[in-house]
């Protein structure tokens, strides 16, 4: 790929300003769909359904949140290849399958084996704030994406 096909995108569109009732409603959702979930595997959730989905925005956002819930730089990095590595729990790799398959719904769906997986780690409660977590991470990643957010600039050292 030539420097001349990298391209800087400029945001489309203020979703929050144009459509302030629905953005709010989103927010909402959000915050509801954290109740009872360890905040270092929802950031994990967020990361990888944003890294599925392309958001620059989203794993910007959740990447830093979840530093700050003090995750791991490395488990952070290597996130994508979670299956091969051990840094990650038995709770978060059912966790991230689900994510993953409930992400990419087009290509299956989520498996009986990823669920039966999931039944074992979670309760049913957690299991549905869990869905309610990717269902609302992935709708964050899809007015990013379309609108073209763009992460707040890096500052100087970083």
């Amino acid at each position: 790929m030539s420097s001349d096909e990298y391209v800087t995108h400029l945001p489309r569109i203020d979703v929050a300003k144009e459509a302030s009732a629905a953005y709010r409603a989103m927010l909402l959702v959000s915050k509801a769909s954290h109740d009872g979930v360890d905040p270092v595997l929802a950031e994990l959730i967020k990361i990888r359904a944003s890294q599925i989905n392309g958001c620059g925005f989203c794993i910007d956002m959740h990447a830093t949140d979840a530093r700050k819930h003090g995750e791991n730089e490395r488990r952070i990095y290597a996130l994508p290849a979670w299956r091969e590595l051990s840094f990650y729990t038995a709770r978060e790799r059912a966790a991230l399958a689900l994510t993953e398959e409930g992400t990419l719904l087009a290509e299956g769906g989520v498996s009986d084996e990823t669920w039966a997986e999931a039944e074992k780690q979670f309760s049913q409660a957690e299991l549905a704030q869990i869905i309610a977590m990717i269902a609302t991470i992935n709708a964050w990643n899809r007015i990013s994406v379309i609108s073209r957010n763009q992460p707040p600039a890096l500052g100087g050292a970083e």
